[in-house]
């Protein structure tokens, strides 16, 4: 049985999701900040015969995410998403594949990536720390101008008001380095909640890279969110990327899909 899911719910919710907390990062975080009544956000429930929670589905604005332990009516939950245009679908990949074999589902290009988390800041302490601001407010343009720089990226045109919005809401934080006023690099948070954190929008402006810039401001970031007891995780599929990272502390965890 597929339903909407509601306040009274919560309790096995949040104890179902938090048996994997990094995987889940994006729907506990959600779950913290916006709750289950937001107009932009919808969470389903895949219930067996017994009442048993099996599968949660969470919709924010045209993003879906599933989670699942072992077998779920993916058929059923898709039918939760058939209607919207153009959204994504991203998840663990051995949960997003299930959505790949259901009829009328309509997934886009699908992108294969590897996940790690970061549990301590052993390998991070040893990078410089000197030059990393912390983002406010008011740095929204000069972040999203940089963003605008990096070819690779997709700066949606509402981005300086996900930025700020995101930092009213504590579901993620910047960090970046200047020079004459300009940033030339930075690295975000996203989905921050009360036991993980994803690490995005790594990028160095085109004139200023190979100084180790966003190896020094990823560095910072894991110093404290590991400080807050936190575990900080991100996805890649650059192996050039992946090696930094891991030298950073980060270990590979399994794989996570993007159809868009």
């Amino acid at each position: 049985m597929i339903r909407k899911l509601c306040r009274e719910d919560h309790g096995r919710v949040y104890a179902f999701l938090a048996e994997e907390p990094s995987f889940n990062l994006f729907l506990l975080g959600d779950l913290e900040a916006f709750g289950y009544e937001q107009a932009f956000q919808e969470l389903w429930g895949d219930f067996t015969e017994d009442g048993a929670l099996r599968a949660v589905l969470l919709r924010y604005y045209d993003s879906f995410v599933p989670y699942a332990k072992g077998e779920f009516d993916a058929a059923g939950l898709a039918r939760c998403m058939i209607g919207y245009e153009g959204f994504t679908l991203s998840g663990k990949a051995a949960v997003t594949e299930a959505f790949e074999h259901v009829q009328g589902l309509s997934l886009g290009k699908k992108r294969s990536m590897y996940f790690c988390e970061c549990r301590d800041a052993a390998a991070a302490v040893l990078v410089p720390a000197h030059g990393i601001k912390r983002a406010h407010l008011e740095d929204a343009s000069r972040i999203v101008s940089l963003r605008h720089t990096i070819e690779d990226f997709v700066v949606p045109p509402d981005a300086e008001e996900r930025f700020r919005k995101s930092m009213t809401s504590k579901t993620g934080r910047t960090y970046y380095i200047q020079e004459n006023g300009q940033a030339v690099a930075s690295a975000a948070t996203a989905a921050e909640n009360s036991m993980s954190a994803m690490v995005v929008a790594v990028c160095t402006h085109p004139d200023f890279r190979q100084k180790g810039y966003a190896s020094r401001v990823v560095a910072q970031m894991i110093r404290d969110i590991t400080a807050e007891g936190k575990t900080l995780c991100l996805f890649y599929d650059n192996p050039d990327a992946g090696r930094i990272y891991k030298r950073l502390g980060f270990q590979d965890i399994g794989m996570w899909n993007m159809y868009r």
